[in-house]
C-alpha cells in the first residue's frame, strides 16, 4: 500500500514543497480531514473513485475525482466528463486494489495512468497560487500539506464543472461536447 512515506520521497524527487502533517485524531476517511486539522472544508481535498463502463466501447475503467473535503459530485457531471455510460462509486477492495491507498484515504498523486482524474472547476478557480491544501495520504493518522497550484499540476486533473444545478452549477452537459473515451496519460509524480 502506498503511504505519506511514498508520496514524500516522490515529492522531494521533484523538489516539491510540501509537509507531511501529522494527525491529532486518526481518521477513517478525507472527509474528516477539516475537523482533525480545524481547517475550511474547501481547504481539505477528497479524492473520490468512481468504477465506470465506457460510454464508446463499454470498457471498465476507474476514474478519481477531486472535490472539497465533505462534497459530493453531481454523478451525471462525472459520467459525462468521464465519457462514460454508467458510473457508481467503487467497491473499497477495488479501491484498494487499483490505487493502492487505502479506501477512503486516497491521495491525487501517485494514482495509475490509466485512471482518469477530474477535480472541481471551483476548487482550481477559488484558491490563489500559493494557498496550501490538505489531502489525504492513505494513511489514518497523516495528512499531505502543499500548495493547491503544485497538487493541481501535478496529478495532472482535468478540471471540469462538477456541480449540480442544485449548487449553482450548470446542467451537465449543456452547451459541451461529450468527452471520447479516457486516454491513458501518465502521471507525472508516479
Amino acid at each position: 500500500m502506498k503511504d505519506a512515506l511514498a508520496i514524500h520521497r516522490a515529492l522531494l524527487e521533484r523538489e516539491i514543497a510540501h509537509e507531511i502533517v501529522r494527525l491529532p485524531v486518526a481518521v477513517a476517511h478525507a472527509d474528516e480531514l477539516p475537523t482533525a486539522l480545524g481547517l475550511p472544508a474547501d481547504r481539505c481535498l477528497a479524492t473520490r473513485v468512481y468504477a465506470c463502463v465506457g460510454a464508446f466501447q463499454g470498457g471498465r475503467f476507474l476514474a478519481g475525482v477531486i472535490v472539497a473535503a465533505g462534497r459530493r459530485p453531481a454523478a451525471e457531471a462525472v459520467r459525462l466528463a468521464a465519457g462514460a455510460r454508467l458510473i457508481r462509486p467503487a467497491r473499497a477492495d477495488l479501491v484498494n486494489s487499483v490505487t493502492e491507498y487505502a479506501a477512503g484515504l486516497v491521495c491525487p498523486l501517485l494514482l495509475p495512468g490509466s485512471m482518469p482524474l477530474l477535480i472541481d472547476r471551483r476548487l482550481v478557480d477559488a484558491l490563489p497560487g500559493d494557498a496550501v491544501v490538505y489531502t489525504a495520504t492513505g494513511e489514518p493518522s497523516t495528512a499531505l500539506g502543499i500548495r493547491g497550484r503544485s497538487l493541481f499540476r501535478l496529478c495532472e486533473a482535468k478540471p471540469v464543472d462538477l456541480s449540480s444545478p442544485q449548487d449553482g452549477g450548470t446542467e451537465p452537459g449543456s452547451g459541451a461536447d461529450r468527452p471520447g473515451p479516457p486516454d491513458p496519460r501518465h502521471h507525472p509524480v508516479g
